[in-house]
């Protein structure tokens, strides 16, 4: 037996690598849109731009930005060695981007009235990682 050996049988917890750029900028007050632009593989930009957009009102807006964080994430999960479900956890930041995009996608979906996609992403995300579930509400 190893040490990492996942004794529950599922497959091991997915952890992003670390993209402090985008992070240090949005933290610094850069415009999220700018960032995006600098970074356009950033799950957490897109969040960002979710979060803002939904905040203003502007659901359809924030839906788009939330459907290109979360697909930008999927993209950087596969290449981490994903296989389309398991642990990807919120203690490991460089998760957090994804994790705040789908959590963005499923409120922005509900906010359309698309009832499946909400449900979809809500369980994804509870699937995902209980604490960002419960951290993002």
């Amino acid at each position: 037996m190893t040490l990492h050996e996942n004794l529950l049988g599922g497959p091991p917890p997915t952890h992003l690598p670390d993209e402090p750029e985008p992070r240090e900028l949005l933290a610094n007050g850069v415009a999220p849109a700018d960032v995006a632009a600098k970074h356009p593989s950033s799950s957490l930009a897109w969040a960002q731009l979710a979060d803002d957009a939904f905040g203003r009102g502007a659901v359809v807006e924030s839906y788009a930005y939330a459907r290109t964080g979360y697909h930008r994430g999927l993209d950087a999960l596969r290449r981490s060695g994903w296989k389309g479900h398991g642990p990807i956890p919120w203690e490991h930041e460089a998760n957090r981007g994804f994790l705040r995009a789908l959590h963005a996608l499923a409120r922005a979906a509900q906010g359309i009235g698309e009832q499946e996609e909400y449900e979809r992403c809500t369980q994804f995300l509870k699937d995902s990682s209980p604490t960002a579930a419960q951290t993002l509400g």
